[in-house]
């Protein structure tokens, strides 16, 4: 057995890595994001604002108490506090957005490559969840889900594939937080069938399992529903 002088330094190294894993800790204490095209700065997240010009506005967002109109055809909308509309949030790693469903509202699988979510359920009844990555030796993916509540909260990890649903009658609210200032968000439906350009029908017949008649029609109704959509 290994000395704990040892052990110590390896734990530290191994929770070093995990630390390090998303968005990197700030080294100053802020670095408000400013939008400058002529820049030729390239910069993993924003280039900062000069700290003497910084306002209490930088760190400001207001509205997100206000209700969203959910008429699309998910019946969901999503409304982000990121580094894009809080330049505040800049390298501090953090962000959060507000969920509202009408009844029978689905926020799609979708999937956040930066970040880990952090949800909690305000009004209504959401039923949520999330699938594993591919698991060894062609186990299947496991599916976690959980009916949530007002005042419930659950966790969605970092990249994994995750819904939110509303099945009650009434409408539901919830507010999640990231732990990155932009967590991105890949829709998988949309990745899918409403790339551009597409992916071949060919591969996805593959990948599905059906008939590439099937693809077609599948891509032909996805394209169409998101024109109609507000």
């Amino acid at each position: 057995m290994g000395s704990p002088f040892l052990i110590t330094i390896a734990t530290m190294a191994l929770f070093s890595s995990l630390a390090t894993a998303s968005d990197p800790s700030p080294l100053q204490d802020f670095c408000v994001a400013i939008n400058d095209p002529k820049t030729a700065v390239f910069v993993n997240g924003k280039i900062c604002k000069d700290p003497k010009v910084v306002k209490a506005n930088d760190f400001f967002f207001q509205g997100l108490n206000k209700p969203r109109n959910t008429a699309n055809r998910q019946g969901s909308t999503v409304t982000a506090v990121n580094v894009n509309n809080l330049a505040g949030l800049n390298t501090l790693g953090v962000s959060l957005a507000r969920l509202d469903f009408a009844p029978h509202g689905l926020n799609p699988p979708h999937t956040h490559p930066r970040a880990t979510e952090v949800l909690f359920v305000l009004e209504g009844t959401l039923h949520v969840g999330f699938v594993t990555s591919n698991p060894p030796n062609n186990m299947k993916n496991q599916l976690f889900t959980k009916t949530l509540n007002p005042g419930d909260v659950f966790v969605f990890p970092e990249g994994l594939i995750h819904f939110q649903f509303n099945f009650g009658k009434t409408k539901a609210v919830a507010f999640a937080g990231f732990g990155s200032q932009n967590p991105g968000v890949i829709t998988i439906a949309n990745a899918v069938f409403g790339s551009d350009p597409l992916i071949s029908p060919a591969v996805l017949a593959k990948a599905f399992q059906v008939d590439k008649k099937v693809i077609d029609l599948l891509e032909g109704q996805f394209l169409e529903t998101t024109r109609k959509d507000p």
